[in-house]
């Protein structure tokens, strides 16, 4: 019997026969199942958007929904807006973006990075900005506002200041 020699010159702690390594094999699929349970493992596109998207409402206007990036400091955004909604007093610079400053740190995933209308980047790891036209810088992006273009989001976001809450997109 072959699986007899195999055992034979294998030490001792290693000595399994057959139906007691099937045993094994089934009690470590039954322990993983409990801390890595199916449920957790799906990956459900209705959770995936709850998990990923966020509202922005421009005070007295539009509210707009984004897709967040897939990074560390989209990442510590939900957990902040978790703790509830977070308004950000913005203001106007360069006729491209709305800047202001979010009240707390993010984590930074600086990089060049070429936005376009709808960009959302965070600035220096404390400000966010909403990008209505277009700019090259190192930064970290956030996210993109979905379904609005330049013109759009110029119109939203109007001159001057302008005060945007955060929130989950529940």
């Amino acid at each position: 019997d072959v699986g007899r020699r195999h055992r034979e010159r294998l030490p001792g702690i290693l000595q399994i026969s057959a139906p007691s390594m099937k045993m094994l094999v089934i009690a470590l699929v039954l322990m993983l199942g409990n801390v890595f349970p199916a449920s957790a493992q799906v990956d459900n596109p209705s959770n995936r958007k709850e998990m990923n998207t966020i509202r922005l409402t421009i005070k007295g206007g539009k509210t707009f929904t984004a897709t967040l990036a897939d990074n560390s400091s989209a990442e510590a955004l939900i957990a902040l807006l978790s703790q509830g909604d977070v308004t950000v007093e913005m203001e106007d610079y360069g006729n491209m973006e709305k800047v202001g400053p979010l009240g707390t740190s993010l984590p930074r995933n600086d990089r060049q990075t070429s936005t376009g209308p709808g960009d959302i980047i965070l600035y220096q790891g404390k400000y966010l900005v909403i990008y209505y036209s277009t700019n090259s810088w190192n930064f970290t992006r956030i996210g993109k506002i979905d379904n609005a273009d330049g013109a759009q989001l110029k119109s939203a976001l109007g001159n001057g200041d302008v005060t945007v809450t955060l929130s989950l997109d529940k």
